[in-house]
């Protein structure tokens, strides 16, 4: 048993922020939780009394051990550029957990990200959530999959017109998604009318969407104007999906019927350049506009487009410009925790769930706090 001291502990559940508390840990999980909770003689104590803990952070949207870094093309295996309509591939089968971006991740604090493909294609396929310490990606997965990607906009236009071949247009985007899901639907039900004994041959594209079809993962959507974001919704509306927006750069201004949609958005990357025409409106005040109108709001790093371990300081950021501090911080725990449906194990800091957790020597939008220790399923990382 582990017994964690802390001056400050922000558990972003239902206990609030408690000080002077204790947590208690037995192998991977949390057993206990509190002010006043008596340290068995058995426990190996730490003692983090003048520290804030809090829970592990979770990034949202990463290509994480997909988009190695300092490799060059050799670790870019997050776009399969060769199909529009790729449903079938699985990020899990690319992720390298040795990458340079992973570790960096687990040293300030980053303790689950999902991983996915790039936006090259319409579909690009699975996308999982898996905690940065592990030597197997096999034992790091937290959830496989989380949602099936797809992209709007100008990435697909510009990779399939450079090919000379469909889509080029945003007319073509959205009439191949549309097309990708009636087969599915034809797909689905002939695999539900053939008899037990006749033969029935699998193919792995429409096996991928039929989870979404059916609304069990959602469609996890690369869009940042607004008109993209609304095209995802009218394809949502129309096959009944449930639908993530990731990037949601222009959603500040469909904020409303984001809302009304129950649709949340993953906002990011804010800390980079206007690199092309449909990310120019880019700024940190869109994630508070998003949750002042009631939209559930994760915030992201995109990595490697920008640093996955400035995490803390893009919340930060998004605070400045509107986002209440809490709400900020949410968004770097317990939302993207509830986006990916693994709130049950991680996102926050209470009995049962996963010992994640941070030790930060001040508050974690402080510029200068420093990441002193950092547990992954109960255990202390030495890196």
């Amino acid at each position: 048993m582990i017994a964690i001291k802390a001056g400050e502990l922000r558990t972003m559940g239902v206990e609030g922020t408690i000080e002077d508390a204790v947590l208690l840990i037995e192998q991977d999980r949390i057993t206990g939780i509190g002010r006043d909770l008596e340290i068995p003689d058995r426990a190996e104590v730490y003692d983090y009394s003048d520290r804030i803990i809090t829970p592990g952070l979770i990034d949202a949207h990463t290509h994480l051990g997909i988009g190695e870094e300092g490799l060059g093309w050799e670790g870019a295996d997050y776009n399969e550029m060769t199909s529009p309509i790729t449903p079938e591939l699985r990020a899990v089968d690319a992720i390298n957990p040795e990458d340079q971006g992973i570790k960096d991740a687990r040293e300030h604090g980053i303790t689950t990200v999902m991983a996915g493909p790039g936006s090259a294609n319409v579909i690009g396929g699975e996308c999982l959530a898996l905690k940065t310490g592990g030597r197997l990606v096999d034992e790091m997965i937290v959830k496989n999959p989380v949602g099936i990607k797809a992209a709007f906009g100008e990435n697909p236009k510009r990779v399939y017109k450079e090919k000379n071949q469909s889509p080029s247009t945003r007319m073509a985007v959205a009439a191949l998604l549309r097309k990708t899901f009636v087969e599915t639907e034809n797909y689905l039900n002939k695999k539900k009318s053939k008899k037990d004994d006749e033969p029935f041959e699998r193919d792995l594209k429409y096996e991928a969407l039929i989870p979404v079809l059916q609304g069990e993962l959602p469609l996890k959507t690369h869009a940042h104007r607004a008109d993209d974001i609304m095209t995802a919704l009218r394809i949502a509306r129309e096959f009944s999906l449930k639908l993530t927006v990731e990037h949601c750069t222009e959603g500040h201004k469909i904020a409303e019927e984001l809302a009304e949609a129950r649709v949340p958005a993953i906002v990011g990357p804010s800390m980079t350049t206007r690199s092309k025409v449909e990310v120019r409106e880019r700024d940190f005040k869109t994630a508070a506009v998003l949750a002042e109108a009631g939209v559930t709001v994760a915030i992201m790093s995109d990595h490697p487009v920008v640093p996955v371990h400035n995490l803390t300081l893009y919340a930060a950021l998004a605070a400045k410009a509107g986002l209440p501090r809490d709400e900020a911080f949410k968004a770097i725990t317990i939302n993207p925790a509830r986006i990916l449906g693994i709130a049950d194990r991680v996102g926050s800091l209470e009995e049962g769930k996963d010992a994640d957790l941070v030790v930060f020597s001040d508050d974690p939008f402080q510029v200068t706090a420093e990441v002193e220790a950092v547990f992954i399923s109960g255990e202390k990382l030495e890196d």
